[in-house]
């Protein structure tokens, strides 16, 4: 089974706690940024580990690679800091570092995951806005969390269906 960070969008508090920890990991560089958006809601923003990885197709070094069916690093040895990967990447995420003249991004705490640690946002996030975990069991959360909402009549009557106006 395949491990995901899971971002609840409904948690973040917009502490920045995940920023501050990634940057310990990682000698001062943080690969996670959390955005306000529209003053009521915090995105913690960082690299999704994508199945398809257009950063790593697009790589002419081949400084990107997947770690199994971890995450999906960049090898700053390797990488030239031609700026394809950002370029590519649908969600932004990548980011230059000016100094070293390399990419960099989350590499979810490789060092952390192969000591049986969790990324360092996960254990420090005090909402619990970030979650490391297999897959199928944030999604049984998921769907039992909504489930709750449904029969607690959350925003309707319980068993409601509300089914939005057209146009």
């Amino acid at each position: 089974m395949n491990k995901v960070l899971h971002i609840d969008l409904n948690r973040c508090i917009y502490c920045r706690s995940c920023e501050v920890a990634c940057e310990r990991e990682h000698e001062g560089h943080s690969h996670i940024s959390v955005v306000p958006v529209h003053g009521r809601h915090a995105v913690p923003m960082n690299c999704r580990h994508c199945e398809k990885h257009p950063c790593l197709t697009a790589c002419p070094t081949g400084a990107i690679t997947r770690e199994g069916n971890g995450p999906v690093i960049i090898h700053t040895m390797k990488c030239i800091g031609c700026r394809l990967c950002a370029m590519v990447c649908p969600f932004g995420i990548l980011s230059f570092d000016m100094i070293g003249r390399v990419m960099r991004k989350c590499d979810l705490c490789i060092h952390r995951l192969n000591e049986g640690k969790k990324p360092a946002c996960d254990t420090t996030c005090p909402a619990r806005a970030l979650v490391f975990d297999e897959f199928d069991s944030i999604m049984l959360r998921i769907k039992k969390n909504a489930a709750h909402a449904v029969i607690s009549g959350v925003g309707a009557q319980p068993g409601t269906v509300i089914i939005p106006p057209k146009g």
